[in-house]
């Protein structure tokens, strides 16, 4: 099947002009239209079938948001709603994403073999199950009135930009801008060069990276210093793939008239790991602090409660990523961390110098990244092993040398990427010399461009989650 993705020609030169002109050419209350029809066609491109599944999902959401509301004087029969939608919800989640994991994993208890057709993941079903269930939640908690537009409810619930993988944008973030919503040129601009932004933090960065990456992990045996190399590769892949897909979302946002917030601010600045996670994938740090974090008591409970909060909230968070072991293990590490950081390591890191706590960010989060990228876990220890030098052919050899070499310009320029310094200059050409900035703009376009004709199509690594 081909999936429609905003890297792909098609999507570029074919999809996106046509549906642009037919948006900005229809009045402005057919525009809601325009955008549930265009977002089915976005969807259905790849994945015909499951489009049924995500319609369910808006109709079923949708029926239950007004059946939430009409049911707020009688608490008990509400509870019952509210637990029988979410239900529902995570009943079709688990259905798709965990159940050959659920299976293989009791048979791994059990000794049994239970046979199971293996199902393919519909695009982008974590995002809008996430999206649809925090409206849900919101209605229940008053925050706001059940949408009674169903056309206006299912525009929220399916727009293309951000299905495929997210960021997870809440209906109170857009309510208004969902029935009120001007377009103009300015906007339209500064959406298109998010765009570009995101298009070239992907097809530059993250897919050279990915090739040398994965270059790396074909190596039999690897020497410290390869492994390094590789582990830093796929950190910088990683955070140019995701947030370079969330500017792309974000700026397609601004070209139909929404403003979605930023999902990404950074996170290879910070100076602790609870600080990282306040900047990495914000929508979804703030959907399971809202709807998990806090109803479970927060941090106003006794300390056990407190720990057990946090680890259920990184395990769960870990469990989202994906239907493995390995990610469990990597929502569970990152709790400890948090844990650590704020009962013992707190007054210790105040003490240290800025650079040396960033130091420890990445160093945290590095390692981090290898839990997530190896789903095999002899395969992950071999891994592990290999940066502390257990099993690794020797600190430093050839192939090393050979990736420091061919990836030294890409290493630096994805260095200065990932850091603010670079856009606060963009920002300053901008305002001073307008124009420069735009030919900036068209060469990362058409540098963008020539890197896809040339490669061949890499999917967005979040795009599966």
């Amino acid at each position: 099947t081909f999936v429609m993705v905003f890297n792909s020609i098609f999507f570029i030169f074919c999809f996106l002009p046509v549906f642009m002109l037919i948006y900005y050419l229809v009045p402005g209350k057919l525009r809601n239209l325009i955008l549930f029809l265009g977002s089915l066609v976005f969807y259905a491109w790849g994945e015909p079938v499951y489009v049924i599944l995500m319609l369910f999902s808006s109709i079923f959401n949708y029926y239950m948001g007004a059946e939430l509301e009409r049911l707020y004087y009688d608490e008990k029969r509400q509870k019952l709603n509210l637990v029988f939608a979410v239900i529902v919800n995570l009943g079709i989640l688990v259905f798709f994403k965990y159940y050959g994991f659920l299976l293989n994993t009791i048979g791994g208890i059990t000794g049994l073999h239970i046979p199971h057709p293996e199902l393919s993941l519909p695009i982008g079903l974590s995002f809008y199950t996430f999206r649809n269930l925090s409206y849900l939640f919101d209605v229940y908690l008053s925050k706001i009135s059940a949408q009674h537009n169903f056309l206006t409810f299912a525009t929220y619930s399916t727009m293309f930009p951000y299905t495929s993988a997210g960021p997870i944008v809440r209906y109170t973030d857009i309510q208004e801008q969902l029935n009120r919503r001007s377009i103009n040129i300015t906007r339209f601009g500064m959406g298109a060069e998010l765009f570009i932004k995101g298009l070239a933090k992907k097809v530059i960065l993250a897919d050279n990276l990915s090739a040398l990456y994965a270059g790396i992990c074909g190596t039999s045996r690897m020497s410290v210093l390869t492994a390094w190399i590789g582990i830093f590769a796929y950190t910088m892949q990683l955070y140019f793939d995701f947030s370079g897909y969330s500017d792309m979302a974000i700026g397609l946002g601004k070209m139909l008239g929404f403003d979605f917030k930023k999902n990404f601010d950074y996170p290879y600045i910070s100076t602790s790991v609870s600080e990282f996670w306040r900047r990495w994938h914000i929508s979804l740090g703030s959907w399971f602090r809202d709807y998990t974090y806090i109803p479970l008591g927060g941090n106003r409970v006794s300390t056990l409660k407190h720990v057990r909060n946090i680890l259920v909230v990184w395990a769960l968070t870990g469990l989202w990523h994906g239907a493995s072991w390995n990610f469990v293990l990597w929502g569970v590490y990152y709790g400890l961390f948090l844990l650590l950081e704020k009962f013992v390591l707190a007054s210790l890191l105040e003490r240290l110098p800025q650079w040396l706590r960033i130091t420890y960010t990445m160093f945290v989060v590095m390692i981090g990244w290898v839990f997530f990228s190896q789903t095999d876990f002899s395969a992950l220890g071999t891994y592990l092993g290999t940066l502390f030098g257990i099993g690794a052919a020797g600190f430093a050899d050839s192939t090393a040398l050979y990736y420091l070499k061919t990836g030294f310009i890409l290493f630096v320029v994805s260095i200065l990427a990932c850091r603010p310094g670079l856009y606060q200059q963009f920002k300053r050409l901008l305002q001073r010399r307008p124009m420069t900035a735009v030919l900036v703009n068209f060469i990362l376009l058409a540098l963008s461009i020539a890197y896809m004709v040339y490669n061949s199509y890499t999917p967005f690594l979040y795009a599966k989650f």
